[in-house]
């Protein structure tokens, strides 16, 4: 018990330089893509650090197809396995950034994935 209060006090007296490292996170955070894809390449899609969708590419031949519940499907596919690629990273990333505070293995951050 009385090692977490001292790990807390650290942190503690490193809020700026964490602060810092925060904003410098969200930064990276958002400069980093990750693509999915389904239907082999048919439906791409790209996210970026934000969760923002920010691309999405339906090849000719989905579209020949003319099955909307298949396309629907497609595309959600897509997105979602960007998206489970997007958290990877951001996990990675924010696990660094805590690995370069000192902060425990597995301390979690408020508001990042």
């Amino acid at each position: 018990m009385f090692k977490e209060l001292g790990q807390m006090s650290k942190l503690l007296t490193q809020l700026p330089r964490i602060q810092e490292e925060m904003s410098k996170l969200q930064q990276r955070l958002g400069e980093l893509n990750s693509e999915g894809d389904a239907g082999a390449g048919m439906v791409q899609v790209r996210v970026n650090g934000r969760m923002e969708l920010v691309a999405v590419r339906i090849s000719d031949d989905a579209m020949a197809l003319k099955d909307r519940e298949m396309l629907e499907d497609m595309i959600k596919a897509a997105a979602n396995q960007a998206i489970e690629r997007m958290r990877q990273q951001a996990a990675e990333e924010t696990s660094k950034m805590a690995s370069s505070l000192g902060m425990p293995q597995g301390m979690g951050l408020p508001g990042m994935p």
